[in-house]
């Protein structure tokens, strides 16, 4: 036969047409129709089972952490705003947050630090890191994260707590109104202050870790033995003949660090909706990492001329010479482009520093139950008395 006959095409059509299905088709279709339920994706089990566990950690970590944060407000009692003991807690969040961030990140500084004195010693990082392995182990990796330690520890404790300290002082000398007006300006001054401080605690350290990283091998064992043998040579100012061009490295640095942290993170609370206290600390601790970072790039690219010279003066600055003339000399050799060297590390550096630094910074003052830095809301008006 040519064509099917009519039974021939309901049998085969019946299933999927409504008007030639009987009810008994409908209710018992037939054992190769039956599908059994696919199994899920091993794949993707793990990965919901892996999520599930991630979230319950967090969850159970956020418990703790809130726990210890009542305790230690608690001990503490209530910290009032400006008091010594905010100053206390702003000078040990700074102390932690930048001791903490500059050790971590000690093998990027040592090649950075190499690089500046001897550009072709290195053709890139890897490459450094691999031939200090080698020759040094992770040890050798790690060269100067004693005085980093110590020396940055010391420098964020007068930097974040001076800050803090100067920034209310000049405000209370300019007044409610001028000071938000002239905030820029103010945060400038107070973060100037603050680092011309924090560098004279700094200085003696820094001379120790920048000799110890661009000597090979290094010229001491440690931190206090460098101290001994450069002092026992070159007497106590031999710490600190890099205090001027550190002076000239830091202070850009910070007061560019501080006052575009205040505005980047002004500038991101005034495009999210409601007000800074609207939010909860997760995102107000986010917002402080975004701002950091984006200040930390800024803040690498106006002191990396002044870093380069940092590190070739104490690395060959002859003793008794003239600081003018030891950077007349060094200018001289390397011209202004290798002012330039290790600019691209450097940025990526100081920016993941930066970012780090304010969020640990800023996550410490709310574990104390204070508020983050930046993002203020403006003064009320004063109206004229009639």
């Amino acid at each position: 036969m040519l064509f099917p006959t009519s039974s021939d095409i309901n049998e085969v059509f019946s299933c999927r047409h409504p008007l030639t299905t009987t009810r008994s088709q409908e209710s018992t279709p037939k054992s190769s129709q039956i599908k059994t339920a696919r199994p899920q994706f091993s794949i993707w089990s793990v990965t919901e089972d892996a999520k599930s566990k991630a979230n319950a950690l967090s969850e159970e970590a956020q418990r703790e952490i809130k726990k210890a944060s009542a305790a230690a407000q608690a001990k503490t009692g209530q910290i009032e705003l400006y008091s010594a003991k905010y100053y206390a807690a702003c000078i040990f969040g700074g102390l932690v947050a930048c001791g903490l961030t500059h050790t971590a990140v000690t093998p990027l500084d040592l090649v950075k630090c190499r690089r500046q004195v001897d550009s072709k010693m290195y053709k890139g990082n890897f490459e450094a890191w691999g031939k200090i392995g080698r020759a040094e182990g992770l040890r050798g990796i790690f060269t100067g994260w004693g005085p980093t330690f110590f020396g940055y520890s010391a420098q964020g404790a007068f930097k974040y707590g001076g800050y803090e300290f100067f920034k209310k002082f000049y405000s209370d000398l300019a007044g409610e109104q001028n000071a938000y007006k002239y905030k820029t300006s103010l945060y400038l001054t107070a973060s100037a202050s603050a680092e011309f401080i924090a560098d004279i605690a700094l200085c003696p350290f820094e001379a120790v870790k920048v000799r110890m990283q661009t000597t090979i091998p290094p010229f001491a064992s440690g931190t206090f033995s460098g101290i001994s043998t450069i002092t026992a040579k070159e007497g106590t100012a031999g710490l600190y003949k890099g205090l001027y061009p550190l002076w000239g490295r830091q202070i850009p640095y910070t007061m560019m660090k501080f006052a575009s942290f205040e505005t980047i993170v002004e500038m991101i609370y005034g495009y999210m909706p409601g007000k800074k206290s609207d939010y909860g600390r997760g995102t107000q601790t986010a917002v402080s990492f975004a701002g950091g970072y984006a200040a930390g790039i800024l803040c690498a690219i106006v002191s990396h001329p002044a870093d380069v010279m940092v590190s070739k003066l104490n690395a060959n600055r002859q003793p008794g010479e003239a600081f003018g003339a030891a950077t007349g000399r060094i200018y001289k050799d390397i011209g202004f482009g290798g002012l330039w060297n290790g600019l691209v590390l450097r940025i990526f550096m100081i920016g993941t520093l930066t970012s780090l630094q304010w969020g640990i910074y800023d996550s410490f003052k709310i574990f104390m139950g204070l508020p983050t830095t930046g993002g203020a809301a403006p003064p009320p008006k004063q109206t004229a008395n009639l």
